[in-house]
Order: structure tokens, then C-alpha cells, then sequence
């Protein structure tokens, strides 16, 4: 629920699950001893305090991940301990300056943490509370000599969960990473599509098909041989017009649908930064504009599911869809 909690946390999954989510999502990424850690990108300094722990500075350096030149503190530089010590902050502080208090309190969570998160709150309900869990930067971590499939399985095995009764669903950007998951796991797969740029498993072997490409048939029939489902951006399912306005339904869903594979969007959010022009309620960009008319054109759209940052929001919006039909 990073729109009321700090993102990735344990205040946040939990007020998320307490708001009706059927599943939580962290995104994995690795320590310098091979542990998978829950952080929006490998590099920390915008979402943690290490740029002003003077016993880390000479951990500042320049990378290249995916081929984008950062220059920062990175997960994988530190062990599992020393990334305990560090605190969460609020990666969005300008839109979200009510998480800012929060600063200097949580730490980071391993997924071995979120899966306990998930566990615990699955007591005694009907439905157990789902992980979707998402690898970043799959092709950079090996390369690094941290292989994120193998370290995902790893933890899986471990508590019993590679088995295809557990609520766990495996998503990713790249393709090759979930083509070689295929082989080791009954689990759910889907594979992620932004709205531009490649695959960057295509990128570092030379091939030069975009997310764009996939979108067509003959790729998405492709996907559909190792994944169950697509998890487009947004914007791949109801475009938008020069104006920034929603335009009209693309062909993507029914596409996917026809082979077979759902289609959960990402990400929701209720501030108007990020609503389409015709939603925003002001020029605010940290207020909430008419996030529900969004939620209703994506069900109209026939998605199967959206990742959000406003579960309660999200959930509402399910209940008045459904509601209508």
C-alpha cells in the first residue's frame, strides 16, 4: 500500500491485506552474500537512509544496469546484515509527503519475510493472501554472479512453496529468465511489457524485437508457450491521446485472452500525476483526481487484475464494476 505506507514494508503489505488485496508484490533484487531483498531497483539511495550513513560512503559508485548509467549505493554491494541496519524512505516524496514521517523506522525485508507476511495473514481465511513477485534486473545480476532464478528457487524449495497448490506467481521485464523458470517451476509465470524500450535480455543478446513487437500475435503466441499471462503497462490496453486523455481499448487483452493468458495491468495510482488528463480533478499533482472512472475503464477493458498502490481504492472499484454487470 505505498500510497499510505512506505513502499515494500511491513506496515504497508500489511495495511494492503487488512484492505481486501488478494495478493502482495515484492520486487526482488540481491545482496552481496545471495540474499533475495525487497527493493523497487537494486539501487538504494532513494529509498533508504545510506546516503547519509558515513559508514557506507566509500560504497558510492557508477554502474551500468541495463544499460542505464546510475551512480549510487546498490544492493549488491552490501550483505544481508549491513542492508538490515539501513531504513526505508519514501521513494515519491513530492506526491507523497504524508509518507515522509515514516522515514527511519522499517527495514528492509528479505522475501523470505514477505512470504511469512503472507503466510500469517492467510490464517484461518478461506482464500490465502497471494505473492506476485517480481525479479528486476535478471541479465545484470547474472552477469554480477548472482543468478536470481536459482536463488528464487532456492527459497521456494526451502519452504515447500515450488509446488503448484502455492499462491505464488513469478513475474518479470525479461524473457529468457522466465523461459528457463518454465523448466523448474509449476508456478504461476507472467511476463511484464512496458510501454516502450526492449526486453533487456533481447538488448544484451542483440535481438531487436521491443515490447512493442510482443504485443503482436505471433509473439504473444510465443509468451504463451512458456507464460501464463501477460502484465502489461497500462497504456498497452486503453491508449492515450496527445492531450494525455484515455482514447480508446487496444487490441491486447482480447488478443491474450484468445491464447489463453490473463492480463493484470500496473501500476494504479489516485494521484493526479499519474491519471489520464480527462480524470484529473486539479493541477495538484499530489491530490486525487477520479481514480475510480480509471479502475472502470480497464474492468470495462476486460483486464483480469491491476497492481495498485490504493488497495482500498482498487477494491471499491471491483465492487462497483461488478455491481453493474
Amino acid at each position: 500500500m505505498p500510497g499510505h505506507r512506505l513502499e515494500h514494508t511491513r506496515p504497508s503489505y500489511l495495511l494492503a491485506i487488512e484492505q481486501g488485496c488478494d495478493y502482495i508484490e515484492p520486487d526482488d533484487v540481491a545482496t552481496k552474500d545471495g540474499v533475495l531483498v525487497v527493493r523497487h531497483e537494486n539501487e538504494i539511495s532513494n529509498t533508504t537512509d545510506v546516503a547519509h550513513r558515513p559508514e557506507f560512503a566509500d560504497r558510492k559508485v557508477g554502474k551500468v544496469v541495463d544499460g542505464v548509467h546510475y551512480v549510487g549505493w546498490f544492493t549488491e554491494d552490501f550483505t544481508l546484515a549491513e542492508i538490515k541496519t539501513l531504513r526505508v524512505r519514501e521513494r515519491l516524496p513530492q506526491l507523497r509527503p504524508h509518507n515522509i514521517v515514516l522515514a527511519h523506522v522499517e527495514q528492509i525485508l528479505t522475501f523470505d519475510e514477505v512470504l511469512d507476511i503472507a503466510a500469517q495473514a492467510s490464517t484461518d481465511r478461506d482464500e490465502p493472501i497471494g505473492v506476485y513477485v517480481e525479479t528486476k534486473h535478471p541479465t545484470y545480476f547474472a552477469s554480477i554472479g548472482l543468478d536470481l532464478n536459482d536463488l528464487l528457487i532456492a527459497d521456494l524449495e526451502r519452504r515447500r512453496a515450488n509446488q503448484a497448490d502455492a499462491k505464488i506467481t513469478i513475474q518479470s521485464m525479461e524473457t529468457a529468465n522466465l523461459k528457463a523458470l518454465r523448466e523448474r517451476t509449476p508456478l504461476t509465470l507472467v511476463q511484464l511489457m512496458d510501454r516502450q524500450g526492449a526486453p533487456y535480455d533481447f538488448v544484451a543478446s542483440g535481438d531487436s524485437r521491443t515490447y512493442r513487437n510482443l504485443r503482436k500475435v505471433p509473439q504473444l503466441e510465443r509468451i504463451a508457450e512458456y507464460a501464463d499471462g501477460i502484465g502489461p503497462n497500462k497504456s498497452q490496453v486503453i491508449k492515450r491521446d496527445v492531450m494525455g486523455r484515455l482514447s480508446g481499448e487496444t487490441k491486447l487483452v482480447r488478443r491474450a485472452h484468445r491464447l489463453g493468458m490473463t492480463v493484470h495491468i500496473w501500476t494504479m495510482r489516485s494521484e493526479n500525476n499519474f491519471l489520464p488528463a480527462n480524470l484529473r480533478q486539479s493541477r495538484d499533482k499530489a491530490a486525487h483526481g477520479d481514480a475510480m472512472g480509471e479502475y472502470l475503464a480497464f474492468f470495462n477493458a476486460g483486464v483480469d487484475g491491476v497492481f495498485t498502490d490504493f488497495t482500498q481504492t482498487a477494491v471499491r472499484a471491483r465492487e462497483v464494476w461488478l455491481a453493474r454487470q
